[in-house]
């Protein structure tokens, strides 16, 4: 009866503990496009299914057919183009902003990281990496706002 109860036990646990660190808020399947030749993009891939994201990846000689069909704009792209929920995530979005788009469902287009920032999420995860994730607004020509940033634990 013990070994049953400590399995209860620490079975609740560990569910709680997914729910709350977010692995379980995963909602729709990721459609991730990225060039197949393309290292950091499947790196990140890998960090949004660890974090319980359902992932379908397309490899695209073109990401320029990408980014026109999902109203990319120019100074936003990032390295790979996906879609969750109906929300576009460019480049390399870290999983904390992720998880704040998909819990707060703002009224935008998508979330993006243009280029390809050294040490973010993909390009080395480094937990001393300063850059900014800027919104993508659904109205043509609408700014661009700073939605989450990235700065150096303290």
């Amino acid at each position: 009866m013990d070994v049953l109860r400590r399995h209860f036990v620490a079975g609740t646990i560990a569910g709680i503990t997914l729910f709350a660190t977010g692995a379980a808020a995963a909602t729709g399947t990721m459609a991730i496009y990225k060039d197949p030749q393309c290292g950091c993009c499947e790196q990140w891939a890998e960090a949004m299914e660890a974090a319980g994201y359902k992932v379908d990846i397309h490899d695209e000689a073109d990401m320029s057919v990408i980014k026109t069909r999902f109203a990319v704009p120019a100074d936003m792209e990032g390295c790979h183009t996906a879609v969750i929920d109906g929300y576009i995530i460019e480049g390399h979005v870290p999983l904390e902003a992720v998880r704040k788009l998909l819990s707060e469902r703002p009224d935008i287009a998508g979330l993006a990281v243009p280029g390809m920032p050294s040490g973010s999420l993909g390009m080395g995860n480094d937990p001393q990496a300063t850059y900014d994730v800027y919104t993508i607004a659904k109205a043509e020509g609408a700014q661009s706002t700073v939605y989450y940033q990235v700065r150096p634990a303290k």
